[in-house]
């Protein structure tokens, strides 16, 4: 068994028993997660945070858009996979289409061409599809580094990962292929929260506890995502939306 498989097994194995605790919201290991929510707000207070800014200092909105663009272009891929797995052939056509057009015509996705085109992004990931299968969510907890997560999204994001054509594209070359995917991860993480700056400082700034804030909105955000499920879900939809594009590749501390 990879070391992949055995981390999905154990990982959704642990699932299985909270299944609903965070769409019931459940915080069993509030003393933790608090714990590892202040260092990872300190860690992005002083790393990720500055070098977004600093970003933003130095592009233009248009460039910024650009790179945005670039960023779910490499996603068609995992979009097009998992599209097929949920049944969505027509949205996995679709995909597979974008990813020509935008990578060709649209300078390696730098532009959406496709859109112009009638051929709307949409995109999904394993998280989506595992949902859509019904495997449960688990609780919610703080993970140091990515933030809030559970069993389930923290699988998703292993395998969306390790699924990214900027992670498996340059392995045939071992003397780049580290450089390109952590330089690309580095560039997907500060856009990623270059987009969320003025979001959460307004949360942070407008919230008696940050904490309780961002758990409320994340576990927001999981209840719409699991309410695509086969199975389909109980949990009332969500009174807002903090999207934070968290599926595209980061997660907030």
């Amino acid at each position: 068994m990879s070391k992949f498989a055995a981390l999905l097994f154990v990982l959704v194995a642990c699932a299985a028993p909270a299944a609903s605790a965070a769409e019931n919201g459940d915080d069993w290991l509030e003393s933790y997660n608090r714990a590892v929510f202040d260092f990872n707000m300190q860690l992005d207070k002083y790393t990720l945070k500055p070098l977004a800014k600093g970003y933003r200092a130095i592009t233009t909105p248009d460039i910024r858009s650009r790179v945005t663009s670039f960023v779910y272009n490499m996603r068609e891929p995992l979009s097009a996979v998992n599209h097929t797995l949920q049944g969505n052939v027509k949205e996995a056509a679709v995909s597979v289409g974008r990813l020509l057009i935008n990578t060709t015509l649209g300078l390696g996705g730098l532009f959406d061409v496709a859109a112009g085109w009638g051929l709307e992004r949409n995109t999904t990931g394993f998280d989506d599809t595992m949902a859509y299968y019904c495997i449960p969510d688990g609780p919610f907890f703080v993970a140091p580094f990515l933030g809030p997560i559970t069993p389930r999204a923290l699988v998703a994001y292993t395998a969306d990962s390790f699924a990214s054509p900027m992670y498996w594209g340059p392995l045939n070359d071992k003397n780049y292929a580290d450089k390109i995917s952590y330089s690309y991860a580095a560039l997907v993480a500060i856009n990623a929260r270059e987009r969320s700056l003025d979001l959460l400082d307004d949360l942070q700034k407008n919230s008696v506890d940050f904490y309780s804030t961002a758990r409320s909105a994340y576990i927001q955000n999981r209840q719409k995502v699991n309410g695509h499920s086969l199975c389909g879900s109980d949990a009332d939809p969500a009174s807002y939306d903090f999207d934070f594009d968290m599926d595209e590749e980061f997660e907030y501390e």
